[in-house]
């Protein structure tokens, strides 16, 4: 395939380009790291095992609390581990992972729109790619889903490279390989194979690398290699080990959290349409309002067999309807597809820009979301009950931050006109992101951390008494600051209740219990005269309780098995 021609200064200035563009997305993903700390509901979890890791060394088998964590494999946990240990603070690690996923996810986008299509291109897929909401969401969260990516975009890279640059053996192991690394992250990292059935086509065709049955071999032994990596080991200490719970782990990751979850989910229930209804529309945003001129155009370059768009395509098209036949879904599920996206839209992007009605689209869109902004803001701030009652659940009041945004919406509106749409979005949407990880972060910490409670709790009741949270929060745990126990994640709340009882009426003068209003509103039992009241936090009031005050309540030490989890888990990695 011949190499795209692009002027020659371009050449020389590329290099500058790409490195700004780059710089950039350092300072717009990267901006408020070490602003908060981990939220629900998914941060908490995954610091937590990642804190359990380096305090125990057990990596092989995740734990939360001193129970085995099942629920994903430890790639991104020991992702987390590392940089929380590089960085000795769990608000400067715990969101690296992502960012450098997404710095790279993004490097792979550029580099092959580049090799495919030219530089131009290849930056403004780079800058379509960093406006897309759900990408940048995902690049500011500390959860699995954003490494996946990172993942499944070098495994569609190294096949791609193969299939349309190549034949090019190394880019294709280098692929297969990145997919095993993505299964031991989360377990659907092999979805770049949804690109075979259409290069299967393509070769035939004469217009793709010819796929040779060597090849498939080679390649899934390297997936199948990297897997073994953390795979071989973990079944070897489970199956001749003495621990019954490691059995169960392996039996849990290997059938239940694979095969059963993706056929038989049993939670996060969805209609078959949900992500082309409920998700993509604002996932995709603001690439989804090039649609209309984007599958016209897909058509025509079908029509002519164009292996480098449909490609990628074919693999958004795939992944999409693997989710949706699964009855368990979730939005975050889609993510693997922007990348390809961008990688489909690339060639159409220059003609698409030039749009008028593509950019009034962005001009409306911006409007919408400034004009909601910026209503909602005066709104609240003149006491809106609805809006007040709102604040006050959450603990926020973002009004002042609301009405600066929907100001700048109409300050990029009657600057850049209409006419430039597509220019006045991002920039809004760069200037969201940079006030959301520096202001937002600072109005939201406090509600969704509890950080100050728990600190409030070891300032009552000592460094060395003993903490029991009944059904708890991951993120409450992980901001213990003394000796904590709890009584199982899957355990039902009155086995629970019992439990707890049981246990602190063993020594009721060293042992505590913290839990909400509601749950201890069923329990007449325990004498409130004694509790603290903690106030509200992560939309739910607390009581702090000794032992002393279930004295008279009915417990049973046999009702759910008790997790230690390991002392003083995060006190070095969760200092201020």
């Amino acid at each position: 395939m011949p190499r795209p021609a692009y002027p020659r200064h371009l050449n020389h200035s590329y290099p500058w380009a790409w490195l700004a563009l780059m710089l950039f997305a350092l300072v717009l993903l990267g901006l408020g790291i070490g602003l908060r700390d981990p939220w629900p509901a998914d941060e908490p979890r995954f610091a937590l095992n990642a804190l359990e890791m380096l305090k125990t060394g057990q990596f092989w088998f995740p734990h939360r609390g001193g129970e085995p964590y099942p629920d994903k494999p430890p790639l991104f946990m020991w992702a987390s581990a590392l940089s929380i240990a590089i960085t000795g603070s769990v608000r400067l690690g715990f969101l690296l992972p992502s960012l450098f996923a997404a710095l790279g996810t993004l490097a792979l986008v550029v580099d092959l729109t580049r090799r495919l299509y030219g530089q131009r291109i290849a930056l403004l897929s780079g800058l379509a790619l960093l406006t897309t909401l759900q990408f940048v969401i995902q690049a500011k969260a500390a959860q699995i889903d954003m490494l996946l990516t990172f993942f499944t975009t070098l495994g569609a890279y190294g096949l791609l490279r193969h299939a349309l640059l190549g034949p090019t053996r190394r880019w294709w192991l280098i692929g297969f390989s990145a997919m095993g690394l993505g299964i031991i992250t989360k377990g659907v990292g092999f979805l770049p194979l949804l690109l075979l059935p259409a290069w299967f086509w393509f070769a035939w065709r004469g217009q793709a690398t010819r796929i040779t049955w060597k090849d498939l071999g080679l390649g899934m032994a390297a997936l199948f290699g990297a897997i073994a990596l953390w795979g071989v080991p973990m079944i070897l200490v489970a199956t001749f080990g003495d621990d019954p719970s490691l059995t169960a782990y392996r039996d849990n990751i290997l059938f239940k959290q694979t095969g059963e979850r993706y056929a038989d989910s049993w939670n996060h229930l969805e209609p078959w349409y949900y992500y082309l209804v409920k998700v993509l529309p604002w996932a995709w945003m603001p690439l989804v309002l090039a649609l209309p001129w984007a599958i016209p155009g897909w058509w025509r370059h079908a029509r002519r067999g164009d292996a480098r768009l449909l490609l990628p395509l074919s693999g958004v098209i795939l992944i999409i309807v693997f989710f949706s036949l699964s009855p368990g879904k979730r939005g975050v599920y889609t993510l693997p597809t922007t990348p390809l996206l961008v990688l489909a839209l690339a060639p159409l992007l220059p003609d698409i820009l030039n749009k008028r009605i593509f950019n009034w689209l962005g001009t409306g869109a911006l409007a919408l979301l400034g004009g909601s902004l910026l209503i909602a803001g005066l709104l609240g701030a003149f006491g809106l009950p609805a809006l007040a009652t709102l604040a006050e659940r959450y603990d926020i009041v973002p009004w002042a931050w609301w009405i600066l945004l929907g100001v700048a919406a109409a300050g990029l509106l009657f600057w850049l006109r209409p006419r430039r749409g597509m220019l006045a979005l991002p920039l809004w949407l760069a200037l969201f992101w940079l006030s959301w990880s520096t202001w937002g972060y600072v109005l939201q910490d406090e509600a969704r951390s509890p950080r100050r409670m728990m600190q409030l709790v070891v300032s009552i009741t000592g460094d060395d008494a003993w903490l029991a949270l009944p059904n708890f929060d991951e993120e409450f745990l992980l901001q213990s600051r003394q000796p904590s126990v709890h009584f199982g994640d899957q355990t039902p709340s009155p086995d629970q209740f019992r439990r707890v009882f049981a246990w602190l009426q063993e020594t009721p003068g060293q042992r505590w219990m913290i839990s909400e209003h509601r749950r201890i509103d069923d329990y007449s039992c325990i004498d409130l005269s004694q509790a603290h009241d903690l106030g509200h936090q992560n939309s739910d009031d607390w009581w702090l309780i000794p032992g002393s005050a279930v004295v008279s309540c009915e417990g049973d030490a046999n009702a759910a098995p008790l997790f230690v989890a390991p002392t003083t888990l995060g006190t070095r990695y969760l200092a201020p």
